[in-house]
């Protein structure tokens, strides 16, 4: 018996359960989900802590959850493509997730960047609480299994969490025996001031329809933490004067609808009271401004808010 580790690509189009099943195998709300597509645009990590148990090796599983495969049509569009390529590049293992209830000919293209790849690769079928006809499935995979020569198919319900215990058991199966990347209270590598904002969006995305959730993204000002109380102030940027009367509602009833939702969420993830501010900006084509989405990637944020903290420190 060895200790098993490695990373594991979840691929798949938009709004085929990635998210979902992500959040499902940690047992955290680590991504944020919607049934809008191309609601993730970053490369989300979680951390499965899987015990020795009977039969079966312990180990950690870092989970890379991506962007929904699609052909980029702006800057954004293109900057989740590459978040999407980065991290297959350096997975162990691909589980190339597609809608068992909606199969569609664009899942080829999927497939496509897969055989590219090389990646060792697993298909799951999620979503199979939603077909009917189980003797559809069958078919189903035969039909895949010749467009590519997956390790394993899997069906699935990320929601139902159906399949799930298997899925473990095979990608642990797959993958090599190698170190703890992780501590073991460890769930993702996300900073809170990341995931803060990601709920602020997430509310955006349920509470407002047709552009406006994809026309807005979210930077956080400011995040001031103390063991009670934890105050955050965020900007929501949009591309239109019509998207920010949107958002801001009459009388401002939607902005603070929004930031109720978010500030709840949040105090629950961070476990202290949140105050939060929101404000919103109109910052026209800002999904086409390179400079701009990559500032928006956390990471060259952490690096920013590092430098300006070793400035002040001289």
């Amino acid at each position: 018996m060895s200790f098993h580790s490695g990373f594991v690509c979840i691929l798949g189009r938009p709004n085929a359960g990635k998210s979902t099943l992500l959040n499902a195998l940690v047992g955290e709300k680590v991504a944020i989900i919607s049934p809008k597509p191309q609601t993730t645009r970053n490369r989300i990590l979680g951390v499965l802590h899987c015990p020795k148990s009977k039969g079966r090796d312990a180990a950690q599983v870092v989970l890379i959850d991506t962007p929904g495969v699609h052909k980029p049509d702006s800057s954004l569009g293109r900057k989740m493509m590459v978040e999407v390529r980065e991290a297959m590049e350096g997975s162990d293992l691909v589980l190339l997730i597609v809608d068992a209830s909606k199969p569609s000919p664009e899942d080829q293209f999927v497939i496509n960047m897969v055989k590219k790849a090389g990646t060792p690769a697993m298909l799951l079928l999620n979503k199979i609480d939603m077909v009917k006809d189980k003797a559809k499935l069958l078919p189903m995979i035969e039909s895949f299994r010749q467009m590519h020569d997956f390790e394993e198919v899997i069906p699935i319900s990320a929601l139902r969490k159906q399949g799930l215990e298997n899925l473990i058991q095979e990608m642990i199966a797959a993958l090599p025996a190698g170190p703890r990347y992780f501590p073991e209270d460890q769930m993702t590598d996300q900073p809170a001031r990341f995931m803060v904002a990601e709920v602020i969006r997430e509310q955006i995305l349920q509470q407002t329809s047709e552009e406006v959730p994809y026309a807005t993204t979210v930077v956080v000002e400011s995040f001031e933490e103390d063991p009670r109380l934890t105050r955050i102030a965020a900007t929501v940027y949009c591309e239109r004067d019509g998207q920010k009367a949107i958002l801001v509602g009459k009388g401002g009833q939607m902005l603070k609808k929004i930031g109720t939702q978010a500030r709840l969420q949040m105090e629950k993830m961070l476990g202290t009271r949140v105050f939060l501010e929101l404000f919103v900006k109109v910052k026209a084509g800002w999904r086409e401004s390179r400079e701009f989405i990559d500032e928006l990637d956390w990471r060259r944020q952490l690096e920013r808010l590092a430098g300006a903290g070793e400035r002040a420190r001289k």
